[in-house]
């Protein structure tokens, strides 16, 4: 009796301008088809090192314990919250969006005491405020979302790491939708705890949490009263891992530690500031081209991400419609509103690879298309036009 197989699978081409997963890099593809090997081979040994060492570079950070959970962005969020919150700790966090308001249930889930201080979606936390709960809550913990994939909402962090600090309480940051993108200070900032994914501005397939722990978070989670409520991630066992003695712990993703580690190497060929800057300048080129037709943004002025943008959808236009359009007729992927946001905003990644002016022109032409056929009034081809003038001017 033969079985009726399903097709081989054959995806369609995208580009992807979402919240995530972003456009991948050719090199991370090919490095994820080459041939896999033991999980304590010598060669995937070294492999960890170097890609330790280019973590810590992309981290502007010296901490020993830096390395990639295995699993999603939120398998790295769930590892800092897990091991720095201990039951009964007090945990102060930020929310804005959804990430905060994870990062709140998994505190709780840890057996953290959680206390939240809100703000309206798109808007992000001054240090005063934050200085203010700390003096009301005295938290352990204080957790906070540098960028805010729900709203892009870009949230300073500097100034609220000083007076965490200050404190003596832990922080932990989120910057998921930040590093690669944006500047990440973990040394300068003196951050404790901050987790990461690699299907954002890395253009690496998801998959890795990078995270780096500093020297003083490690003492707390050495000196924790129970243990980690999680045994996979419990950093205390998987660092045995990735430190010299090798301990196994679990069989670690090889191919996709290939792919993240030649991810890294494409950032860091660029150069951070170098990738900064590009994402500034396709953010400017496609926030003018937006303005041209209508289209503004619904985070706060001057907080708005380079790498995740959202944009109020124009009074009249059918949300599903367009999105579908661009998908089926254009190849094109962005983002639903979430939560607050859902049904009013676009939410358009230039992400890692996916930041290209080639991206931005296109998405903008195939937006006038549709705008227009659903009857949106602006000028033909303005919003090219005003994208063009802002490339020509830089």
């Amino acid at each position: 009796m033969t079985t009726h197989l399903p097709p081989t699978v054959t995806p369609p081409i995208r580009i992807l301008m979402g919240p995530g997963p972003s456009d991948i890099h050719p090199r991370v593809l090919e490095a994820l088809g080459r041939p896999t090997v033991g999980h304590l081979d010598p060669f995937y040994l070294q492999i960890m090192d170097e890609l330790q060492g280019m973590l810590r570079e992309l981290f502007r950070t010296k901490n020993r314990m830096t390395m990639a959970i295995s699993g999603t962005g939120s398998a790295g969020q769930e590892a800092t919250v897990l091991n720095l919150v201990e039951p009964g700790d007090r945990v102060l966090v930020c929310v804005n969006g959804v990430f905060g308001m994870r990062l709140a249930d998994m505190a709780g889930r840890a057996g953290g005491e959680v206390t939240t201080i809100e703000k309206p979606w798109g808007e992000v936390f001054s240090a005063d405020e934050v200085k203010q709960a700390l003096e009301r809550v005295k938290p352990n913990v204080v957790a906070i979302v540098m960028a805010e994939t729900s709203t892009g909402a870009w949230q300073p962090i500097e100034e609220i790491a000083a007076a965490v600090r200050e404190t003596g309480a832990y922080l932990i940051v989120d910057t998921v939708t930040a590093l690669g993108g944006i500047s990440v200070e973990v040394d300068k900032w003196q951050l404790d705890a901050v987790y990461s994914g690699t299907q954002k501005c890395l253009s690496c397939p998801p998959g890795l949490a990078p995270v780096t722990f500093s020297d003083r978070a490690v003492e707390k989670i050495l000196k924790r009263k129970e243990k980690v409520r999680s045994w996979y991630l419990d950093v205390s066992l998987i660092a045995n891992y990735w430190a010299s003695d090798r301990v196994y712990h679990h069989t670690a993703p090889i191919n996709m530690t290939y792919a993240l580690h030649e991810a890294l190497r494409i950032v860091l060929e660029e150069g951070l500031d170098a990738s900064f800057a590009r994402h500034r300048k396709n953010q400017s080129a496609l926030k003018a081209g937006l303005a041209a037709v209508g289209i503004g943004y619904a985070t706060q002025a001057g907080r708005e991400l380079p790498q995740l943008n959202a944009v109020k959808i124009p009074d009249g236009v059918d949300d599903l419609t367009l999105r579908k359009a661009l998908l089926e007729r254009f190849g094109i992927e962005i983002g639903a509103g979430l939560g607050a946001f859902k049904g009013k905003v676009w939410r358009i990644g230039l992400m890692g690879y996916a930041s290209r002016e080639s991206n931005v022109l296109l998405l903008l032409a195939a937006m006038e298309q549709l705008l227009a056929e659903q009857g949106h009034k602006f000028t033909q081809g303005a919003a090219v036009a005003a994208a063009n003038k802002c490339y020509v001017s830089r």
